[in-house]
């Protein structure tokens, strides 16, 4: 199973915020200075950043690495690809060539670092899990319900029981019965959403398969998940006005095709006779309706 070798210094700048005080040391060291970083130990990194080789190796463990090896291999790979354009907040007052360029510059990187940081061996795990259920419900609130109603016009057409819900009520009330055989899968940028993770634990006690897609890193809806799934898009917080889930939608969205791809290659010859089904009664549906024939009396 491929495993990126890239994504590195995607994951510190995710992650660094969120970690302890020595750790986000670490972290701001290996940011700063990434090509002297690469050639480290681990006593060397914590003498360097003012910390301890055990540091390093709890940074790794918070960063889901499997060890600093991977991280030193990962940014190694950064270092190698050609420059691009960073994430760049959109001003007050600006032109509109310029909203162009930036916001189509943001939602590009937020795709091309969410693909940085995939796990493949956790992706088809989640492929699995949705090729094995009958029921898969899922559940988002705000701009993430958006995700979740696409999500469910998607899975859909393979003929997959589906749902999606963006009320709290509403969803409690839809996984009341839910077993072994469904999948709920939670859709929260922050991974913070109260309701969402609320959803993802009454799922999981009652022996559901949970799926979560969320921002990097450890939180209270990934804390529920059997398989953690994971978007980059952390340069849309600090913007001086965040527009609404902008380059997080994007990313949210292109997590949900690759997961509906690799689901449909995965069981094509399935797939191809349920879209020709599907391709056959949209036909139909473009019929003029005929009259019903009257009885003679």
């Amino acid at each position: 199973m491929k495993n990126s070798l890239t994504g590195g210094l995607v994951i510190l700048n995710e992650m660094k915020d969120k970690l302890p005080p020595s750790e986000k040391k670490i972290a701001v060291f290996i940011l700063e200075q990434p090509h002297e970083a690469i050639h480290c130990t681990a006593s060397q990194l914590g003498e360097l950043s003012s910390t301890s080789s055990a540091a390093v190796i709890r940074l790794c463990k918070s960063l889901g690495l499997k060890g600093l090896q991977e991280l030193k291999l990962r940014i190694s790979g950064d270092l190698q690809k050609k420059p691009e354009a960073r994430f760049r907040d959109i001003q007050p007052g600006e032109s509109s060539d310029s909203i162009v360029e930036k916001v189509t510059n943001n939602s590009l990187q937020a795709i091309k670092e969410t693909t940085e940081m995939v796990d493949y061996s956790v992706l088809a795990e989640a492929v699995d899990v949705l090729k094995q259920a009958e029921n898969i419900h899922f559940f988002g609130v705000g701009a993430s319900g958006i995700i979740a109603q696409d999500a469910q016009q998607k899975f859909l057409r393979m003929n997959k029981a589906t749902s999606a819900f963006t009320d709290l009520h509403n969803a409690a009330m839809n996984i009341a019965n839910v077993g072994g055989q469904d999948v709920v899968v939670g859709i929260s940028f922050s991974g913070e959403t109260y309701e969402t993770a609320k959803i993802m634990e009454i799922a999981k006690k009652k022996g559901a398969k949970t799926i979560s897609l969320t921002r990097y890193g450890q939180s209270a809806v990934s804390a529920h998940a059997d398989v953690p799934l994971y978007i980059s898009a952390s340069r849309e917080i600090p913007a001086p006005f965040r527009s609404g889930a902008t380059s997080s939608r994007l990313a949210q969205l292109h997590m949900i095709d690759i997961l509906f791809v690799n689901l449909v290659t995965d069981q094509w010859e399935q797939a191809s006779n349920y879209f020709n089904e599907i391709t056959d009664v949209m036909d139909l549906l473009k019929e003029k309706p005929s009259r019903p024939k009257q009885e003679k009396s």
